[in-house]
């Protein structure tokens, strides 16, 4: 079983399914900082694990962080605009430094045997389930 933290699109709304939702939405895009990112998450129940991506478009490996702490699974970004601003003369200018953090706690979470890969703007990452043991032992009758 997995949890999200709800995906909020680039203006901070997605589909309300009630007009206490909306409003809601509403509060947290205009208390929410301009420089506030967010990236989707599609999260797969494969059976024996999971499979977590990422859409992660123009972001570079070296600016993610992934960890498991105890069942939650978080993803975080920082990009830094690196690109210096003397003596340029911009008529608009959107990139700015940003950090995003997105998280699902996946309550069966094994710690080992995990993976991840990054490639074309996706980042996979694959967490097996604890393998219950059976600590029932059926005793033959001579």
């Amino acid at each position: 079983m997995a949890s999200m933290v709800p995906y909020r699109s680039v203006f901070g709304l997605r589909p309300a399914t009630s007009l206490l939702d909306a409003f809601d939405d509403m509060m947290d895009f205009a208390n929410a900082p301009l420089a506030t990112k967010a990236f989707p998450i599609d999260v797969e129940d494969k059976g024996d694990g999971y499979e977590i991506k990422a859409y992660l478009t123009g972001v570079s490996k070296d600016d993610i962080d992934v960890e498991l702490n105890e069942g939650r699974l978080s993803i975080a970004v920082k990009v830094e605009d690196k690109e210096e601003d003397k003596g340029k003369n911009y008529l608009q200018k959107e990139f700015t430094s940003y950090s995003a953090t997105r998280g699902v706690y996946l309550k069966d979470a094994a710690s080992e045997g995990l993976s991840a890969r990054y490639a074309d703007g996706v980042l996979t990452v694959n967490v097996p389930k604890i393998v219950e043991k059976n600590n029932v032992t059926k005793i033959a009758i001579d």
